[in-house]
């Protein structure tokens, strides 16, 4: 199969974590005699910095010529730092999944088995968690109406959404929960946002359509109270942008690391897969940033976009020898040898191969 691949590094740690998942990607396809094309395009602070926009039209016809897009992390502190800055690494985030119609952001969370006792949470808690986030991407406060007034004293942001965004989103969660437990979970604030009211009542108009699937409605705060409590009781949960945004991260602590989580973005015209953690700026250049959730993210892509079900199977596979044995980077190896991030990507793609 011929795999055409755009490939975003962006910022900070990005292109190091990249560059181990595509010698991963690369011993993939010299294994199963797939043929993958990268095509590289700047995004984030560097593009601000090289051409004075952070998702530059170059980069979209790049993208929207991809049948997948692998994309690392963007942010830069002299932006992080200055609230006044008239131009953001962020702006080209949320302007990339506007434009490439990047509606639902996908995040598994679950835990590995080497690695339950690294968790800040007990093992009787987490143990046999396997849940999916799916959060509302391109609607939302986030893209609602914001502005200042009263001599800038006063701001404020609009929350806004149609119900076909929400029935866009709750077709996917409803398809997802047929091919897994069964469970679906509608996370709202039906007791104080009309938005959320909006949701409720959309999600429980289409249950009809999925007879076999057991609906839930959760309050925001109750769920991410239970999210630490019993996170295994749940499977499938939906929810708006904002309230997406910080549970997918709240969550994130259940594997015992950032560095681990995968997650994808579902378009209108291609999808990306990316890792959920940040730049990491302080690591940027040091070689010991940990690559496997961008590695999983890889494995993702090769799923769910392509369909090449075996393969993605065979790079979670290695990845979690590499846990078992102690492959990793510093911020998992406690007391033992920590491994830099390229020789992880060296040792993950050897052991394909």
């Amino acid at each position: 199969m011929k795999l055409n691949i755009a490939l975003l590094a962006g910022d900070g740690i990005g292109p190091e974590v990249i560059d181990q998942a595509v010698k991963v990607s690369d011993a993939i396809a010299a294994k199963f005699g797939h043929e993958i094309t990268w095509t590289p395009a700047i995004t984030g602070a560097c593009a601000i910095d090289e051409v004075g926009e952070p998702y530059p039209d170059s980069t979209h016809e790049i993208c929207m010529a991809a049948d997948a897009i692998l994309f690392g992390a963007i942010g830069h502190p002299k932006y992080d730092n200055d609230p006044k800055a008239a131009v953001r690494p962020e702006q080209g985030l949320l302007k990339m999944r506007k434009k490439l119609g990047l509606f639902a952001n996908v995040r598994p969370t679950f835990t590995f088995p080497s690695l339950i006792d690294n968790s800040p949470l007990k093992r009787e808690r987490i143990e046999g968690t396997d849940l999916i986030i799916l959060r509302e991407l391109t609607g939302g406060i986030y893209f609602g109406e914001r502005g200042r007034k009263d001599n800038g004293n006063t701001a404020f942001d609009t929350c806004t959404y149609t119900r076909d965004e929400v029935i866009r989103l709750a077709k996917l969660g409803f398809e997802m929960a047929m091919t897994r437990g069964k469970k679906l979970c509608c996370v709202d604030k039906a007791n104080v946002l009309e938005t959320s009211r909006l949701w409720r009542e959309t999600v429980q108009d289409m249950e009809k359509d999925y007879p076999e699937v057991t609906v839930s409605y959760e309050f925001v705060d109750a769920v991410a109270m239970r999210l630490v409590q019993w996170p295994n009781s749940y499977d499938v949960l939906i929810t708006e942008n904002l309230f997406g945004d910080i549970l997918t991260d709240e969550a994130s602590v259940i594997s015992g690391s950032m560095g681990l989580m995968p997650s994808a973005s579902i378009g209108l015209h291609t999808s990306l897969f990316e890792p959920i953690h940040g730049s990491y700026p302080q690591a940027a250049g040091k070689d010991i940033a940990n690559p496997l959730a961008t590695v999983l993210s890889a494995a993702m892509m090769f799923e769910d976009a392509f369909g090449l079900k075996e393969e993605a199977e065979l790079i979670r596979d290695v990845v979690n020898k590499s846990l078992a044995e102690g492959i990793v980077t510093e911020d998992l190896a406690g007391d033992k040898k920590a491994y830099k991030t390229s020789e992880v990507g060296d040792w993950l793609a050897s052991r394909i191969k």
